[in-house]
């Protein structure tokens, strides 16, 4: 429990200063949200002058008052769920503009993550239980080839074979654009359709990692007393490489899975736009080049949320599969 507790008030602090640096970067940029938008009214017409003072209030960048005052007004607004309004989206609020576009990235990434770590450590087990057969011998190399090659030329690849070449595939957007969004059995598998390419693409690119980590911690786990003692006992060989070597053979990929999970949110940037994805990274991209400051504060305050989540899964799983954290963790 202390330990629990203690990595609760760890995770408090970085997520303070997170949202600290988030509200101070932008800030130190040349130029404002609101400059931006008066540009884009003065090229249609005069803009008032008091129409610029409500851009930017609108926006949260009243410079009559004190930074540290603007600081404790965002700490508030983060509160009450504000996250201001979006420019390139204008008038729409920013976690309006965030939550169209986050559903089909974590959809997206999980599925492709969970796919790929599953597979990644299933065969990294029967890889390093079978070292030597033609089961390890060609798929170490061809994961590692596949690793190799930077994952937006891969996505350009799949494109151009299954929905160019061959034409199995849509190769654009996240479902068909004929179709109302809802929950219904053709959107679904519309959007199931459309998403196979870029799942795959990331599937492919990162399956590699998962693999080879397993497949070298198994070998090294293999050689324990007590995986010896278990085989010697008699016991079920399916119930020797998975309850007693790949249990502990898994540790070190679980902070990995942690960290892609907490990635998924801004690490699918140059997939999403290949495939002209729907996705937050997508809307990251856009936010940048329109300097819409608090587009881009709230995506980071997003993923950095996303990250500190998943790595305080992490530790609990690490605690959970290990007792030897546990007992040295309360020493």
């Amino acid at each position: 429990m202390r330990h629990l507790l203690r990595r609760i008030l760890f995770y408090c602090i970085a997520l303070w200063a997170s949202v600290t640096l988030n509200f101070f970067i932008p800030r130190m940029a040349p130029g404002n949200p609101a400059q931006a938008m008066m540009l884009r009214f003065e090229r249609q017409g005069h803009l008032a002058p008091e129409t610029a003072k409500a851009l930017q209030a609108a926006f949260g960048l009243n410079n009559s008052d004190p930074l540290y005052i603007q600081y404790f007004k965002y700490l508030g607004d983060l509160l009450h769920g504000q996250l201001g309004i979006s420019l390139t989206n204008y008038p729409t609020p920013v976690k309006d503009v965030i939550g169209q576009g986050i559903e089909w990235t974590i959809i997206l990434g999980a599925i492709a993550v969970l796919v790929s770590f599953g597979l990644g450590c299933l065969l990294g087990v029967v890889m390093a239980w079978k070292r030597g057969s033609f089961v390890d011998t060609f798929l170490a190399p061809a994961t590692t080839f596949l690793a190799s090659i930077p994952y937006f030329w891969l996505a350009l690849l799949i494109v151009y074979v299954f929905g160019y070449t061959l034409g199995w595939f849509p190769f654009s957007d996240g479902f068909d654009t004929r179709l109302d969004i809802g929950w219904t059995f053709d959107f679904i598998g519309s959007a199931l359709y459309h998403g196979i390419l870029p799942a795959l693409t990331i599937v492919l690119s990162s399956v590699s990692g998962w693999l080879l980590v397993m497949r070298n911690s198994m070998i090294t786990t293999l050689s324990e007393d007590y995986v010896l003692m278990a085989s010697a006992k008699g016991l079920h060989t399916r119930r020797v490489m998975l309850a007693y070597a790949a249990r502990n053979a898994i540790l070190p990929n679980v902070a990995g899975f942690a960290l892609s999970l907490g990635t998924i949110v801004g690490g699918q940037l140059l997939t999403e736009i290949v495939f002209s994805y729907p996705g937050i990274g997508y809307t990251l991209l856009q936010a940048v080049q329109g300097q819409d400051y608090a587009l881009v504060q709230g995506v980071f305050l997003i993923i950095a949320l996303a990250v500190l989540g998943a790595n305080f899964l992490a530790d609990l799983l690490y605690t959970m599969l290990d007792p030897r954290v546990r007992q040295e963790r309360s020493a």
